[in-house]
């Protein structure tokens, strides 16, 4: 291996050689505290940034054990060592030349604490320091350019002067704020643990007090600081806990079941369901919903105009459609609000384990939510295809076990069905299910029910295999992401501006990769979507997400299968065979 000065001399010597000899300083160098790792060097200045990587062993970074000795911490060290990396590079690093010249950065994050390839923890092999850690950081670096020409004095300070600058201010734990670090550690381990405890307690979701719910904006997540109002719990609906670090916790507990969320338009209705969506993810500190924690199985169903749909059985709900059409393996390509709705939910109960499903009318299709008295009294039930939600949300909770959290200012015939009823007002929660159930009661609707004694049967789909074709032109593979949602896979755009849980592009572009891993490895023509999406997690899970490329990425985040099926189902080519059905 060679060394830094080496590095230093060679860069020198490439000033005002064309950009392309930048290829001869790929390798390894070792800079006495820790090694560079130059992976991939970029053919030109405007192109995708060069990729780099540094190892700092245990007895230079010297991260005490108790920051990574179980699962949840470990992420949480590797996504806080992340952002400390960033903002060191952020504050040392500038523009030198043309195009990404002078760029240091790791992968873009948000609110959200999600596992990534950008920073992984190592353990020490010797007895003398086996309670602490090292670290490897993964990185895109903008090699100095004038021009198309380089410039190698520029690079030599960037590679051999600011790299160590960023290193010692943000991965040598001596120079971290400790108390910082151990925060963002324990919040992590907390949140982790008060989802686990859902289940047994047999809630769904969980708010603590003093959560501020409300956004800055709509496209700034991070907390509204003025006039927010901070989150309590109704008393009958208040639950406490006790977190293994910040001890006694209360909030309030969301049951198994029908949960309804009303009120006023602007009172926090939709606000409350965001927070529960995005409450299968941890937060950092200071986010004001790091205590909102939901099953990790809830998914978002909301209807999509436009979109594809192959094979899938919305029978449960569409039925008798005019020309016969088929909705046992019904397939579009351009499905309609009620359709798309319908699909939306049958794909996540075909992939997931006892999902929790959350709505909000206003994302959803008015048609497929509710059929009033009036309108079955106009229309017979034999001239009307689909039935609606309101008739099949108990049917799924006792068939499936599958709870459902929907926001509903418009319609009181939800009454009937709810187990539970949040009012907002305010931004403030209100148990009124008492109420709403008398006045159910004192104002019977008399709609006639049209779902029938049980849901319905979830049928298992196989893929065709070339029908998922990630190759363009003379590649094998192209796959791009744009943001968190458009994913170009092969010839094909996907959208999935509508899967509203994907909140990092990074967790997209581990998706596009894990689309092709699924198609080289697992799919046959014989296992269904479910059991290829449980062999790539497993995979996952055992190795993780290093699997899905043959290159260190560090701009991976971890995905759930629901948006993994998602993306698979979006795609225009998909086509599938019906495989088996699984009885409720």
């Amino acid at each position: 291996m060679t060394n830094k000065e080496t590095l230093q001399r060679h860069l020198l010597q490439l000033d005002n050689r064309g950009y392309k000899a930048y290829k001869d300083i790929q390798g390894n160098y070792d800079f006495s505290e820790f090694t560079l790792i130059i992976d991939y060097v970029q053919g030109d200045p405007f192109a995708s940034p060069s990729k780099f990587r540094v190892i700092v062993p245990p007895n230079i970074a010297q991260i005490p054990r108790e920051h990574f000795n179980s699962r949840s911490r470990e992420i949480a060290l590797r996504d806080y060592l992340t952002r400390q990396f960033d903002q060191a590079a952020h504050s040392i690093s500038s523009k030198r030349g043309t195009g990404k010249s002078g760029m240091i950065a790791v992968t873009r994050f948000g609110q959200e604490v999600l596992e990534r390839t950008s920073a992984f923890i190592i353990s020490s092999n010797t007895s003398d320091i086996e309670d602490l850690g090292g670290v490897e950081v993964r990185f895109a670096v903008g090699l100095p350019a004038g021009g198309r020409s380089i410039l190698g004095r520029q690079a030599a300070e960037m590679l051999c002067e600011d790299i160590p600058q960023i290193v010692r201010k943000s991965l040598k734990y001596a120079n971290l704020n400790a108390g910082e670090c151990r925060r963002h550690v324990e919040t992590v381990e907390d949140a982790d643990w008060l989802r686990e405890q859902l289940a047994e307690k047999g809630l769904v979701a969980f708010v603590a007090n003093g959560s501020i719910l409300p956004r800055r904006t709509g496209v700034d997540n991070s907390p509204l600081l003025n006039n927010a109002v901070a989150f309590q719990s109704p008393p009958s609906l208040k639950v406490k806990f006790n977190c293994p670090n910040r001890g006694l916790i209360s909030g309030m507990g969301i049951p198994a079941g029908i949960t309804l969320i009303v009120g006023g338009g602007y009172h926090g209705k939709s606000t409350l369901l965001r927070a529960i969506e995005l409450g299968v993810y941890n937060r950092i500190p200071g986010d004001g919903r790091e205590f909102v924690v939901t099953n990790p199985a809830a998914v978002k169903i909301r209807a999509e105009d436009g979109r594809s749909v192959a094979g899938v059985d919305i029978s449960p709900f569409i039925n008798h459609l005019p020309q016969g059409r088929d909705t046992a393996q019904f397939y579009t390509e351009n499905a309609s609000g009620s359709t798309s709705q319908a699909a939306n939910i049958i794909e996540a109960l075909e992939v997931g384990k006892m999902p929790v499903l959350l709505v909000d009318e206003d994302t959803a299709a008015t048609n497929f939510m509710i059929r009033d008295r009036r309108m079955q009294e106009l229309i017979a039930k034999d001239k009307e295809p689909i039935t609606p939600f309101i008739d099949k949300v108990r049917l799924l909770y006792a068939d499936y076990g599958v709870s459902t959290i929907l926001v509903m200012g418009g319609s009181g015939d939800y009454f009937e069905v709810a187990d539970t009823v949040i009012s907002m007002d305010n931004f403030q929660a209100y148990n009124v299910t008492e109420k709403a159930k008398e006045i159910a009661k004192n104002y019977s609707i008399s709609r006639a029910a049209e779902g029938g004694k049980f849901f319905g049967e979830i049928t298992q789909r196989v893929p065709i295999p070339a029908s998922l074709d990630p190759s363009r032109g003379r590649r094998d593979v192209r796959v791009k992401v744009r943001d968190v949602d458009e994913l170009a896979f092969g010839t094909e755009d996907i959208d999935l501006g509508a899967v509203e849980q994907i909140v990092d592009s990074g967790q997209l572009r581990a998706i596009a990769a894990a689309m092709v891993y699924a198609k080289q490895q697992y799919m046959d023509g014989k296992r269904t979507l479910s059991e290829i999406i449980d062999l790539v997690m497993a995979d996952i899970e055992a190795q993780g997400m290093d699997i899905l490329s043959s290159f260190p990425e560090g701009d991976f985040a971890m995905f759930r299968r629901f948006e993994l099926a998602a993306a698979i189902n979006r795609l225009r080519s998909l086509s599938v065979v019906a495989k088996m059905t699984v009885d409720g």
